[in-house]
């Protein structure tokens, strides 16, 4: 069985590091950090992955119009982010929402468990 594939788009390297620890220690998967929406474009056209994390604000811009890209894709991915939730946009209002700062506990049990069981 392959190893799960995680996709990370933060911008503040030392969340990008915690949530890489997390997603490592919870799902033992293979990490791709991106700091903008420019790299995490050139991640999803060079590999396959299972699911991702998304800060709204990042080094070029806002997530959102990747965020559609992902469920065009149908790749389950969770806004992590410092924004409010009233602040994303009504068609992504459906998308998974961990306000920064977030607890471990609820990115293990309410993302990463998810995860696991879509096999």
């Amino acid at each position: 069985m392959r190893k799960r594939r995680v996709l990370i788009v933060e911008d503040d390297p030392l969340v990008a590091l915690d949530l890489e620890a997390i997603v490592v220690g919870a799902a033992d998967a293979d990490v791709a950090v991106a700091s903008s929406v420019t790299e995490a474009r050139r991640a999803l056209g060079d590999a396959a992955f299972d699911a991702a994390f998304l800060d709204i604000d990042v080094l070029d811009g806002k997530t959102y119009d990747l965020a559609l890209q992902l469920l065009e894709r149908g790749l389950p991915f969770v806004f992590v982010s410092g924004a409010r939730r009233d602040e994303v946009p009504p068609m992504l209002r459906q998308v998974p929402f961990l306000p920064k700062p977030y607890d471990p506990q609820d990115i293990e049990r309410n993302f990463l468990a998810r995860l696991a069981h879509r096999g």
